[in-house]
């Protein structure tokens, strides 16, 4: 999930797989079925860097489900106010710079709430570290991290570049359908722009890191919890100053991105984002939010 350009940035990552799912940014054929399972997905990330005792997975799972509860009742109608909007929007063409910063600012919107309810559980499963526990995490963090600085800095400058350009474009593609020679060009010179972005990007995951390994040698201190809530919501600050003005810049290149491939496109292009935003609502508007055993029991066959 945390790789170059994905969303969000600021979160332990086992929530910013909920965040991704929850939005379908992951290219996940169903709606429907990337929310039902995000939480299969968390656990997975956890278990894969930290061994869990079976009392551990029981007390993520109880919590990841009532998280889940909360967000599809408060949430997800909040979602689907903003995709009418969008789609209202789209169906008019009013897809100027404001209108697009707009969308955007209210996409950002919907993480903070999301964060403050997965904070107590990260911060009870993180108190609940065994020292072997924490010493697994270290080891297993530090192997992916090399694992990521071997895979995203060993390409030249240009190479890094156009490896972004097709991450980029197939996720654009996701929302206008096939770009035409125009809008390719437009995301190959975006992607050349973003300069040392997978460097810095790079550097602030290990800060980030190192706090929470700092942090958990507290875990057992009273202000524990306060230590987890910033590593979640001041993010962005414990990854350092460039992180922090890499990340004004890209969400502000964005920004324009979208609004040139926009005005590079044509009704095909415009008619594929209406139709995208309706089939999310759609989908959003069919879920349920009683089904938690239901999930849980099909997902274990």
């Amino acid at each position: 999930m945390n790789s170059p350009n994905s969303c969000p940035p600021g979160s332990i990552r086992w929530i910013a797989i909920l965040c991704a799912s929850l939005m379908i940014v992951s290219g996940c054929s169903s709606t429907r079925t990337a929310y039902r399972y995000a939480d299969w997905g968390i656990v997975w990330w956890v278990e894969d860097y930290v061994t869990l005792t079976d009392a551990q997975a029981a007390q993520l799972n109880a919590g990841i489900d009532q998280l889940r509860q909360w967000h599809c009742s408060r949430e997800l109608p909040r979602y689907g106010r903003w995709l009418e909007s969008l789609e209202t929007d789209v169906r008019q063409r009013d897809l100027d710079p404001d209108t697009i910063a707009y969308h955007q600012e209210q996409l950002f919107g919907f993480f903070p709430p999301l964060l403050d309810k997965a904070t107590p559980i990260a911060t009870d499963l993180l108190a609940s570290l065994t020292d072997a526990q924490v010493r697994e995490l270290a080891e297993n963090m530090e192997d992916s991290q090399r694992e990521r600085e071997e895979e995203y800095l060993s390409d030249s400058m240009n190479e890094t570049a156009s490896a972004r350009a097709e991450r980029t474009e197939e996720r654009v593609e996701r929302w206008l359908g096939d770009l035409n020679g125009t809008q390719k060009r437009i995301v190959a010179e975006w992607s050349e722009q973003r300069g040392r972005q997978t460097e810095i990007w790079l550097e602030g995951r290990r800060k980030w890191q190192l706090a929470l390994l700092e942090a958990l040698e507290r875990r057992n201190a009273p202000g524990f919890a306060a230590d987890v809530e910033r590593l979640i919501k001041d993010s962005e600050e414990i990854r350092g100053e460039e992180y922090q003005a890499m990340m004004v810049d890209s969400r502000a290149a964005m920004k324009t991105l979208m609004h040139d491939l926009i005005e590079a496109g044509n009704s095909t292009h415009l008619a594929h984002l209406q139709n995208r935003a309706a089939e999310l609502n759609s989908d959003f508007e069919a879920l349920t939010c009683s089904a938690g055993s239901e999930i849980a029991s099909s997902a274990s066959d």
